[in-house]
């Protein structure tokens, strides 16, 4: 009987352990898709919309068609005459010039100002902080953000960090690419040299040292 009920249990349980040795085997999610910023200068910022803003429309002559919209979680608005308007990743110069052409389907020679509140940007033009900050968390990019300035945003470093092991994950021409940054060079020892540029995008990771 007990040989019986241990054939029975290994019919029910091996399949399930073939599934779960394929799923490990071959089940490996892919990387999170790169987005990169058409900033690739500090010279040359340009803001880009994103879910959670706030985007006001105005149409010269057009007030019932104009108004403020708030992004939606997708990336879209949607207006009076225009239904589900793909604002995100987008200026607001860009934005405006193509509701002008969606318009212009309804309106002769419309033109549309845009304008934005709440910046919050689209996530892939943030800049992260992850590992050993005080205050690890996600900060909008403001323009000619330094390293030294992104440090004082996220409180410094934590007593357990590992500064100049830090690393610096910036997407360059599509690629991402990998940098060391000295944070502790910087902070501790006031070496100025150290302060770099940051980029809409970028990604910093502070390890913990090894004692």
């Amino acid at each position: 009987m007990k040989k019986s009920k241990i054939t029975f249990m290994n019919l029910i349980f091996l399949p399930i352990l073939a599934l779960s040795g394929c799923s490990s085997k071959n089940g490996a999610l892919p990387t999170a898709t790169t987005y990169p910023s058409i900033t690739t200068s500090v010279d040359d910022y340009q803001y880009l919309i994103g879910p959670g803003d706030s985007v006001s429309i105005f149409v010269w002559r057009n007030p019932d068609i104009s108004g403020s919209f708030i992004v939606r979680p997708d990336g879209k608005v949607t207006t009076s005459l225009v239904e589900d308007v793909q604002v995100s990743g987008k200026t607001p110069t860009m934005l405006a010039r193509e509701i002008e052409e969606k318009l212009s389907k309804y309106i002769n020679n419309p033109r549309v100002t845009v304008s934005v509140n709440n910046f919050n940007g689209p996530l892939s033009e943030q800049v992260r902080v992850i590992g050993e900050a005080t205050n690890p968390q996600a900060i909008n990019y403001v323009e000619k953000m330094t390293l030294l300035d992104l440090m004082i945003a996220v409180g410094g470093l934590t007593e357990f960090a590992a500064g100049n092991g830090a690393k610096l994950v910036r997407t360059v021409n599509g690629v991402q690419k990998t940098f060391t940054v000295k944070i502790d060079d910087l902070i501790s020892e006031g070496d100025i040299g150290q302060n770099i540029d940051i980029l809409p995008g970028d990604i910093l990771i502070i390890p913990e040292a090894w004692f």
